[in-house]
């Protein structure tokens, strides 16, 4: 499904460029696991069957069939753009997502603040905090906007990694979702790991999503300047999703259109 055309690295900084390959297993992808995430399927399977339990004759379950057909499926491609990079990131680097961020949108097209991801991975007996950034674009230019300026994935991810108030807001935010359910070993090990390194053992991603010709401009200065930011044992990695197809037809393609 996918081919490596590009990977270096400077210091605690990696970047990698991968081309995704059209076809079955693409598509398989995109309509699975893509889909899965950004519907949040998992929470929206327990939430149908929650109410169900409570809708306990024919007029409160005509009630309950209202409410759930009045669902607003989310279709902008950069969050179809964000579902993919997570399901990436879960496949092919063993991140673990501990919460779906649509279970906290309180209208149907917010926009969360803080990370975009936040989870954890686990190498060998080390499991450490992720947090992370997610931009698309098809900017012709290399980089493209989305990666520079006070608002692009660079500043954010020096942000993550710098500012300690940034850290609190979103282990508070983090530590509830997982206390008292399968995320909080995970949870537990890897911010006793964060304060046992003076808060600095968390693992960064910056994924950006592509609809160009793969070119490791798109993030070889990004990861040279953060190279000189992002210090051990704290590591980064940029990683470059060239699409076969269009950004503005994720929302088709997750959906099994081809377009």
């Amino acid at each position: 499904m996918h081919t490596s055309v590009y990977s270096n690295s400077h210091d605690a900084t990696s970047w990698n460029g991968v081309q995704l390959v059209d076809g079955s297993e693409f598509d398989a992808f995109m309509e699975g696991e893509v889909a899965s995430r950004l519907h949040d399927k998992a929470g929206k399977a327990d939430f149908t069957s929650h109410l169900n339990s409570l809708a306990s004759t024919g007029f409160a379950q005509d009630s309950l069939q209202a409410i759930l057909e009045a669902e607003h499926p989310e279709e902008r491609d950069w969050a179809v753009g964000e579902a993919l990079a997570e399901a990436w990131l879960s496949r092919e680097h063993g991140v673990v997502w501990p919460w779906n961020m649509e279970r906290d949108k309180r209208t149907p097209l917010a926009s969360l603040p803080g990370a975009d991801l936040v989870g954890f991975v686990t190498q060998g007996s080390e499991t450490r905090l992720v947090l992370g950034e997610v931009k698309s674009s098809s900017d012709s230019n290399a980089p493209p906007n989305v990666m520079t300026g006070r608002h692009g994935m660079t500043r954010q991810l020096e942000t993550l990694v710098t500012d300690i108030g940034l850290l609190y807001t979103l282990i508070r935010w983090l530590q509830p979702r997982c206390r008292g359910n399968d995320s909080e070993p995970h949870f537990n090990a890897a911010i006793g790991l964060l304060l046992q390194s003076g808060n600095k053992a968390m693992t960064l991603f910056g994924v950006l999503v592509r609809d160009t010709q793969p070119d490791e401009r798109d993030l070889r200065n990004r990861g040279q300047h953060l190279g000189g930011v992002v210090n051990a044992p704290a590591g980064c990695h940029l990683l470059a999703l060239h699409l076969p197809c269009s950004i503005a037809s994720l929302p088709d393609r997750v959906q099994g259109g081809v377009s």
